[in-house]
């Protein structure tokens, strides 16, 4: 078994690699890089940066570009990381995928901070896109919810099921 993992940004990349001159986040390497030789891994995988950008910045021809690597990709099982804020319009506009597991997950804080959700969301996302039936699911806040079921609690930032 295969699964690619595909890099978008968002919170769970955001590293703060500036020592001086530098207040803001940024986006760089995938943080599955750093959680996936914790798992010590027994399937094949491989990791693809498609955007590096904040999920606010992300317009129609980003999801257009990231649904043709879904496409495109020989994997049937695929994780996709992205910001939290518009996971859930991605995660609509790649219904249109057939024939493969998309599992879409990130964090509340970056994968770089001690305190962060990144390893257990990661986790379960990998897990889930081994037992799940094809189609489109977010994983955070302890759940995996399908697209189509989705709903979201502005006030707390938790993805909820209808």
């Amino acid at each position: 078994m295969k699964i690619t993992f595909i890099q978008t940004g968002g919170t769970i990349d955001k590293d703060y690699p500036k020592s001086t001159k530098g207040w803001a986040f940024e986006i760089d390497t995938p943080a599955v890089e750093r959680i996936l030789p914790k798992l010590n891994p027994t399937f094949e995988y491989e990791i693809l940066s498609v955007l590096k950008k904040d999920s606010m910045e992300i317009n129609l021809e980003d999801r257009q570009q990231l649904l043709q690597a879904c496409i495109d990709c020989d994997a049937d099982k695929i994780i996709i990381t992205h910001g939290t804020d518009t996971m859930g319009e991605t995660a609509s506009f790649l219904e249109t995928v057939s024939d493969k597991t998309i599992v879409i997950t990130g964090a509340m804080r970056p994968e770089r901070f001690s305190n962060s959700d990144a390893d257990l969301n990661l986790g379960m996302a990998i897990a889930s896109v081994q037992s799940l039936e094809e189609g489109v699911y977010i994983c955070m806040n302890g759940n995996v919810i399908r697209s189509t079921e989705l709903d979201r609690n502005m006030d707390t930032g938790q993805y909820l099921k209808k």
